[in-house]
């Protein structure tokens, strides 16, 4: 029997989740959560018997989240969780990060719409609010996911495709969020996203810059301590 739609708070029509949406959703879940170690290999057959679902989801799904960079796939060996950032490259990309996110923040500013500004403040929210999760772990995977929308969101009206592509292709916020599992969320981070949400409110290039530079530089302090 097919599933049942839910009625959303609104009255619309809600389907659920696919099932390979829903094991992508829960394998995504326990990588960052660090319950899948980084480097350990991911049994397909394992993992289908644990979720109770056919192999073909569960492929399904690890191949999207090895294009998410969370997930590798080696010849006769099959797949394994994307080892952890050493502390060299968790340091490399935030400078990369402080080359490029300031500079599209300025840009982001400049090219502002009152609809762009709305999308970067819906995302901002729902970083907060959002759906309800269930648990943990689903809460923290997607606040990483949220927070990696929020930063897109800037660089889409900085439109900039190749400094877009080049932060997407690090998938940056997923790896970072992987180190500060067990640690808080901070509430320091969505209070230097209003920061950000006031320069671009004020119309102000260069306090916007300066936010976006200020954060990157307090989350890279935040998560240095996971490498002590």
């Amino acid at each position: 029997m097919a599933e049942a739609a839910n009625i959303s708070e609104k009255g619309a029509l809600v389907r659920p989740p696919s099932i390979a949406e829903s094991v992508h959703q829960r394998i995504y879940e326990r990588i960052m959560a660090l319950e899948i170690p980084p480097g350990a290999r991911i049994p397909i057959d394992g993992l289908s018997r644990d979720l109770n679902v056919s192999q073909t989801p569960v492929r399904e799904a690890l191949t999207r989240l090895e294009r998410e960079g969370l997930v590798r796939k080696a010849h006769l060996i099959g797949y394994s969780a994307s080892p952890q950032l050493t502390h060299k490259e968790f340091d490399d990309l935030y400078k990369f990060r402080l080359m490029l996110e300031p500079e599209s923040a300025r840009q982001a500013c400049l090219k502002l719409t009152p609809e762009t500004l709305a999308d970067i403040e819906a995302a901002a929210a729902d970083m907060e609010k959002g759906e309800q999760p269930v648990d943990r772990n689903s809460r923290y995977s997607r606040f990483a996911r949220a927070d990696a929308h929020f930063h897109d969101e800037i660089l889409k009206v900085a439109d900039n495709a190749t400094v877009r592509q080049a932060l997407n292709d690090q998938h940056i916020h997923l790896h970072i969020f992987r180190l500060m599992f067990h640690t808080r969320v901070t509430q320091e981070a969505l209070e230097e996203h209003e920061q950000l949400l006031a320069a671009f409110r004020a119309g102000d290039p260069d306090a916007a810059y300066k936010a976006m530079h200020d954060h990157i530089s307090f989350s890279h302090d935040r998560l240095v301590a996971a490498f002590e």
